[in-house]
Formats: C-alpha cells, sequence, structure tokens
C-alpha cells in the first residue's frame, strides 16, 4: 500500500509538472505576442509574465511537498 501511495504522489508530480510547462509555454507565448503588438508595454508585460510564471511553478512546488509528505 505505501508503494503504491508513493507512486501516486509521483504521478501527481509528473502532472502538475506537465501542466505546469504547457501554462508556461502558453504565458511565454502570450507575453511575446503582446510585446510584438506594442513594444512600449514590454517592461510591464514582462513583469506581469515573470510574476505569472512564479505563481504557475508554486503549483508544481506544493504538489510535489504534499507527495514528498504524504498528504
Amino acid at each position: 500500500r505505501e508503494i503504491a501511495l508513493k507512486g501516486m504522489g509521483a504521478l501527481a508530480v509528473a502532472i502538475a509538472a506537465a501542466f505546469s510547462a504547457l501554462g508556461d509555454g502558453r504565458a511565454i507565448a502570450a507575453a511575446c505576442e503582446s510585446t510584438a503588438r506594442n513594444p512600449g508595454a514590454g517592461g510591464r508585460i514582462q513583469v506581469l509574465m515573470i510574476l505569472g510564471l512564479a505563481l504557475i511553478e508554486t503549483l508544481v512546488l506544493f504538489t510535489f511537498l504534499a507527495a514528498y509528505l504524504g498528504l
């Protein structure tokens, strides 16, 4: 049973990492497109993109922590 729980935790981390990577890619693509349309707003877009990427990545960290602690 303990092995099954560890496997489920690893699967949860893998799923979170996969969807996080998709979210990162979409966020970066949208930021690049927005900067291309309005170069003057590039600095603000970059700051908001980095903030968004940090929030997306926290999902993976929380999932890893939950899997590690067995929650």
